[in-house]
């Protein structure tokens, strides 16, 4: 890189620092069942330590997750609460932080406006940190996240963990996204961009 490429890139990369990840099938194991209490939770293998680089690397961390699982009455905003904070706890001790986790309680049909793929919560994320469209990446591995995204307009990259396999599919027909394994594997490709 020369001299005057440096600023530039540097420029992009104050400009690019709010990450929003997905939970389920992103940070841990998901299930058809949903992940009803703590014990649950796995992380996906890797996923703790990407998020641990991403902080190192100083981006910002939010989670943006569907769980109608509460409002079906399949588990508690307590319990929900108990499960983000060892999400949490995990994270930390691997040198991570995540600011805030966005959730929606809502079945798909109460059709309410910040279920994925409305984009209710990454509109909310946009006014809550202040950053423009293209300011935010957004990883996930559904189809919902990929929409949501797209109607914001912030980049989205899919990880093949979980749905993202039949996602991958599903997208190779309407678009151009960018494709990783994992979460491990698209903080490498994010770091080394920089």
């Amino acid at each position: 890189m020369s001299g005057r490429d440096a600023p530039q890139k540097l420029m992009r990369q104050c400009e690019r620092k709010l990450v929003i990840l997905d939970r389920d099938g992103v940070i841990n194991v998901d299930s058809d069942n949903y992940i009803k209490s703590p014990d649950e939770w796995i992380p996906i293998p890797g996923s703790l330590e990407a998020i641990a680089q991403l902080t190192q690397a100083n981006y910002k961390m939010v989670v943006a997750t569907n769980q109608s699982g509460v409002n079906r009455g399949l588990y508690s905003l307590q319990t929900l609460n108990a499960i983000h904070q060892k999400m949490l706890t995990a994270i930390e001790a691997t040198g991570g932080k995540i600011e805030k986790i966005y959730f929606c309680p809502h079945r798909p049909d109460e059709h309410c406006h910040c279920r994925k793929p409305k984009p209710g919560m990454l509109q909310q994320i946009q006014h809550d940190f202040q950053v423009k469209n293209d300011q935010m990446l957004f990883v996930g591995d559904s189809l919902k996240d990929w929409e949501a995204a797209n109607t914001v307009g912030c980049e989205f990259f899919l990880v093949r963990t979980s749905n993202g396999k039949e996602t991958e599919f599903a997208l190779k027909k309407l678009s151009s996204v960018k494709i990783f394994d994992d979460l491990l594997s698209f903080v490498k490709y994010i770091i080394d961009e920089q």
